[in-house]
């Protein structure tokens, strides 16, 4: 009897992810995505809204995202919101590092911080915007 070692898949299947990470990684719209939802749950149209983007760039943006694993989200009433996935983020010290440390000195980085800080500060809420 031959005696199989399957080690090598596992092994194949973290690398993977890994892959697909940085792979979702690779585009500016979506790291301005992660920039915004790192401390918060934001729904699609305020993403949207924010970053100046229409919605099917956001949703094909999003759903990369939440293919990688990088997002989580949550339907609540008739919008989608959507945040990091912590747990992943914890697991790989290096997304966490760039969300903190690299994103901040990119100055579309600096805007779109602006413009959500606007944007919260407003009275405009889903419902106006969507």
């Amino acid at each position: 009897m031959i005696k199989t070692d399957y080690t090598h898949i596992k092994k194949r299947g973290t690398i993977m992810d890994l892959l697909e990470i940085i792979k979702a990684l690779s585009h500016e719209n979506r790291l301005r995505i992660l920039n915004l939802i790192k401390d918060r749950e934001l729904c699609v149209c305020e993403i949207e809204y924010v970053l100046d983007i229409n919605q099917s760039n956001a949703s094909r943006h999003l759903n990369k995202l939440k293919q990688s694993n990088l997002i989580i989200g949550k339907k609540k009433a008739q919008w989608i919101y959507y945040r990091i996935n912590k747990g992943l983020f914890e697991k790989h010290k290096f997304l966490k590092n760039i969300l903190e440390k690299e994103l901040v000195k990119i100055d579309f980085i600096k805007k779109d911080n602006q413009n959500l800080k606007d944007y919260l500060e407003s009275d405009i809420s889903c419902s106006d915007i969507s």
